[in-house]
Formats: C-alpha cells, structure tokens, sequence
C-alpha cells in the first residue's frame, strides 16, 4: 500500500457521517480495499470497512464495494468476516467471482467441508461456475480425499466445457492423486492436449507415492521440464525410503548444476521425510543450508521443521536449542517442542514451560495432547489430573478423544485401573479402540484379566481384525495358568487368517538404511551378524541377563514348543532389535551412539538387554518404539523402566 492511499485512508476515516459521498470516493474505497488484500493488511482493512459503515457508503445499491471487502477478507483468510459480507450482497448482485472468492477462503482455511457445501449452493442459484471455481472445488475435494465428490466435479467439468482448461484438470489430478487413483489421474493427463510442468508434477508426485520410486524414477526421466517442486518430490521419495546417497545425488544435480535452490516449502518437505525415516545425515546437511539461507531470522515453518525433526531422531537437546533460538514462536512451534520432549519422558521440563507457552500463545487440543502424554510417561499422576481436569474451566477446551486416551494411559500405568475404567464409562462420547485398547495393555501389565476380557469384547466389536488386542489378552489368560483359553485365541486368529504385523528395527549406517525383522536373515551381512550376536548374548549373560522368557507366551500362530525353554529363548535372541544393535556396533566405531527405530512397542526382554548391552559395550543406545524414546546409558534406561 503507498504512501497516498494510507494518507487517502486517514482522510476518509474521520469523513463526517453526514457527508454525501460520491462515486469517485467509492473507487478510492475499492482502490483502498484492493491495497489491503495485496498486503494483508486486515486491522487496516477493518478500519476501512467500518469508515464505509459510518459514511453510509455501503447502502447504496453498489455491489462492487461488497465484491472489495469480500476479497480483502477472503485474501487475509477471515472467513467469518467474508461470510457475513457475502451474505449481505444481494443474491442477484452475487457474481461468480463473489462464490468462487469464499469458497477459495474456505478451502485456504481448512474448511474444505463449506466450500463444498457453498458450490451445492451455487448451483443450486443456478450461477455458471468458471474454471477457477472449479479449481476451488478440487482443491477441497483433494484436502478431504473425496474422490466421490471429486469425480462428480470432473463430470461436471466436461459437461459445461472446461474439460480443455489446464487448471481445472490439474486440480482434477490432484484430487485422483491423493485419493491413490493414480490411473484416473493418468487418463486425466494424456487426455489434456496441453501440458505443463505442473501437469507433469501432479502426476510425478502420485506416481512416487502409490506406483513406486522406480515408476517414479522414469516419469521423472521423461519430464520435459523440471521445476523446483518435482526434484523435491524425488528427493523426499528416495529420503523416505531411505536411499540417502541417491537422495543427495539428486540434491547434487539440482543444487549445483542446475542452479536451482531450495524454498522454506521444499526444505520443509525434505525435513518432515527426514523425520519419517529417522534420516539424521540429510537432516543435518538441511540444517547448515537453512542456515547458510537464512539472513536475519529463521522462518518459522523450517524452525518448527527442525526441532521436529532432531526430536524424533533423538536428538531432543539440539532440538531445544533450536528452539530457545526462535523469535516469535507460534503455537505450532510450541506443540512440536512440548511433543518432542513428551516423547524423550522430558515430563518435568514440558511442565515447566507450559505457563511461558500460555504467556505468548494461544493453547489448542494438540497441545495438552503433548502435556498429558509427557504427564503420563514420566509418571506425574496429580499434574496429569489438574491439567485435564481444568481443561474447559481453564482453557476452554473441551476434552477430546485424543485426551482421554492420554489420561487414561496416564493412570493406567499408575495402577489406577478403577479410575481409569471409571472416566471411560462416564465419556460424553463413544470411546472408540486407542482408549480402550490403552486399557487393556494396562490390564496385562498389573495382571487384571476380568477387566481385560471385559474390555476385549468391547473391542472385537469396534475392530475385529487387530491381533495386538488378541494377544495381549492370550499373554494374560497363559500369566493366569488358562492356557486352553489361550490356545482358543490362536486358534481364532489362525483360522480368520489373521497374521500378526511383523516388528521391525531400522539403523541408518553408511548413508544407507538397514532394517531387520525378527529372526531375519535377507540382510547381506546374516552370517557375520548372527555370528557376533552368538558373541553378544554370551557376554551379556556374564554380565547378567536373563532372558525374559515369559514374554514368549504368544510368538505365533502355528503349533508352539512352549514347554521348550532354549526355542523360547532363542527366538528372544533373534528379536530386531537386537539384530540391529548387533550390526549397529559391527558397523560403527566404538563410542558412537547406536539410533534404532522400532515400528511396535519394544519388549521387556529387549529393554532389558539393551541396557546391559549399553553398559558392556560403553555405547550409548536410543531406540525409538512406536509409543517413545528409550535413550540406553551406562545401564539404565531414560524411562526409568516406566513404559
């Protein structure tokens, strides 16, 4: 906004009421209002919108300065404000361009759900869409993965003949793209007669995601032109997948010989597939770019992006850091931090910093989701209960499914079963399976297996197939000496077909990911690895370890040799974690931490074993399982063996 429309503004606010305005005022109004919405400048546009209130501008029949402070409110994202504008316009003065301009604020403010709803409406008025409104409708189509919808767009689409507009049908792909129909989308691009590298991004990004990087790969190869965001799709493809060397290749390329750079959006992107595969090398090298880019102060977005990243890749201090370094911290920011340290058992420091939190930002849901868990995995049993007890009183936040299942973690690992099973029952909502099935694992943890069976037929009828439930309950009928009823659950799940999901443990060594299965033997190195763990277990029953044989009550589903305690204890032995421990200190000097990461729960054999490890071997070990991390030194546990 220049300096003349600013002055032009302050003239007009002070405008006395009874004034007659003119239509030339009524273009510098429109002029103003435009200004605003190019700068977001909304406490201006406010200001503006009141002025022309006071003036008795807007009683007359001009829709047009409607149409200006719609834009300025849709533009700065003020989707209350642009409702209430909207619906002051009379319905014959409503255009398209008005429709389309708050469905487009809608779907902008994650409320794809009214813009779907506003275009029903729109027709309904029987007002002729444009291509631009068709674009709003699969963007929000895309941001709810309504391919139903989505489809009935694309029919609609051709039907009043924007079938040829290159926007409209690379929205369409979007919308075919992150519902998995990669072949609709694929018809949608050979049918478009003109393409553009958008076109050909959209359909890159589906085909790495659901056909595979190789697909991928050769889409990539054949794509005309290349921009910015189809290098990071491939990039972010090989992160995920943990091939570094090729991922950094492709950097490489990008980088350096084509001279193309990385925006906070990409660097963003590139960091979140960082912390999915728990890639720390190509995290790190992220860091030092945004650091070399960055000349004042740290975006916002990337920050939070980095303390996320370190977080779940275990290196919670560097990611506190990060974080005590940046200026205006947004509530994002603050929940990425609170969640981090939840994870790492930081449960003293979250309650710490919580009341700054209150003091800068807003607290939402997600962000007592953090301080409940963080409660719960530090064993703050009264801190847990004030905070969710002065939810709506405090905060004004209604509980949600999310939070009750935290609370009832929390006091399911305190031994507080009673109370646990009380809020449940006195839930204003359904509970559905996390609430409850936290419930029963706290059930097989303090041997409690009437509650157990009670609550597992509650689960069977919200999800039958989950075999976690299944077993957990078979472990507790075997604790309690009813093995018949523990073979009848086998056998259930046996003859359902039903296979129990596989555990899996993750090192990154070499730049290159290694995972390991239990009992795996597709790894190149199986013989010397299985030759060092022969070694490994020896010297830890030195030191002494025992293997936790009870946990082996339920390893499959075929006819178990339970009576055998050797079989028991060298499928123990063979678990993945401990697979990976052993090529993690095959394959890295002596001293340097060991960084795991578990898809299920780690087992109370192998918390075991990898403290005595970490004490025989002098390493630092942190695994992280699905729940948290377990940071391993000099023989005891971050945990502190509450978990």
């Amino acid at each position: 906004m220049t300096s003349r429309h600013i002055a032009f503004m302050r003239i007009l606010v002070r405008w006395p009421t009874q004034h007659s305005v003119s239509s030339a005022i009524a273009r510098h109004y429109r002029t103003l209002f435009r200004a605003c919405a190019r700068n977001s400048s909304l406490h201006v546009g406010e200001k503006l919108h009141a002025s022309a209130i006071t003036t008795g501008l807007l009683t007359s029949s001009n829709s047009y300065l409607h149409n200006a402070i719609l834009h300025m409110y849709a533009t700065c994202g003020t989707s209350c404000s642009a409702r209430q504008v909207f619906d002051e316009i009379p319905l014959p003065h409503k255009d398209t361009v008005d429709w389309t301009t708050l469905m487009g604020c809608y779907t902008s403010t994650g409320m794809a759900e009214k813009s779907l709803l506003l275009f029903i409406d729109m027709q309904k008025h029987c007002v002729l869409p444009d291509d631009i409104t068709l674009v709003c409708l699969f963007n929000s189509c895309a941001q709810l993965n309504d391919n139903f919808f989505g489809a009935q767009g694309h029919v609609c689409m051709i039907k009043i003949g924007f079938g040829s507009s290159v926007k409209a049908c690379n929205a369409v792909m979007d919308v075919y793209v992150k519902c998995g129909l990669v072949g609709e989308a694929k018809k949608v691009f050979d049918d478009m007669k003109e393409k553009t590298v958008v076109s050909w991004t959209v359909l890159l990004e589906g085909v790495v995601k659901w056909a595979g990087l190789e697909n991928g790969r050769l889409l990539f190869n054949e794509m005309p032109e290349r921009n910015e965001f189809a290098w990071t799709i491939m990039i972010v493809g090989y992160v995920e997948c943990g091939f570094t060397r090729e991922a950094f290749k492709l950097l490489d390329e990008m980088l350096f010989n084509l001279g193309l750079g990385l925006n906070y959006v990409t660097v963003s992107s590139l960091l979140s597939a960082c912390t999915q595969s728990g890639d720390l090398m190509m995290g790190r090298w992220l860091h030092v770019y945004v650091l070399k880019m960055t000349k004042k102060e740290m975006d916002i977005m990337v920050g939070t992006s980095l303390i996320d990243m370190y977080a779940k890749c275990g290196r919670i201090n560097i990611a506190f850091h990060i974080f005590k370094k940046l200026t205006n911290k947004n509530v994002v920011a603050w929940n990425a931090m609170l969640g981090g340290l939840a994870m790492h058992g930081r449960g003293n420091l979250v309650l710490d910093i919580v009341p700054q939190m209150v003091k800068e930002v807003k607290p939402d849901d997600v962000t007592f989701t953090a301080v409940l868990t963080s409660c719960s995995h530090s064993g703050l049993i009264d801190q847990g209960r004030h905070y969710f007890y002065s939810l709506e009183s405090s905060y004004g936040i209604t509980p949600s499914m999310e939070h009750y299942a935290c609370m009832v973690d929390l006091l399911g690992r305190a031994g507080e079963l009673d109370e646990a099973e009380t809020l449940i029952r006195a839930m204003p909502i359904v509970p559905n399976e996390v609430v409850l099935g936290s419930l029963l694992g706290s059930c097989s943890v303090h041997k409690k297996l009437e509650l157990g069976e009670r609550l597992m037929q509650e689960l069977i009828q919200i999800y039958p197939l989950n075999t976690e439930y299944h077993i957990l309950l078979s472990n507790m009928y075997a604790f309690a000496g009813k093995q018949e009823r523990a073979n009848s659950l086998r056998k259930i799940l046996k003859d359902r077909g039903i296979r129990k999901i596989p555990g899996i443990s993750s090192i990154h060594v070499g730049g290159q990911v290694h995972q390991f299965s239990s009992g795996d033997k597709s790894h190149p190195q199986t013989r010397e690895i299985y030759l060092a763990l022969g070694d490994i277990i020896r010297r830890l029953r030195l030191a002494g370890y025992v293997p936790y044989i009870d946990s082996q009550v339920f390893s499959g589903f075929g006819e178990d040799n339970e009576d055998e305690q050797e079989e028991k204890e060298q499928a123990l032995f063979f678990h993945s974690e401990k697979l990976a421990v052993c090529f993690g200190l095959m394959s890295t000097r002596d001293g340097v931490p060991i960084y795991i990461f578990k898809n299920l729960r780690i087992c109370q054999d192998c918390h075991s074993a990898m403290k005595i490890v970490s004490a025989v071997y002098k390493r630092d070990i942190v695994i992280r399982d699905r729940n948290r991390f377990h940071c391993f030194k000099q023989g005891s546990c971050s945990c502190s063996d509450y978990w």
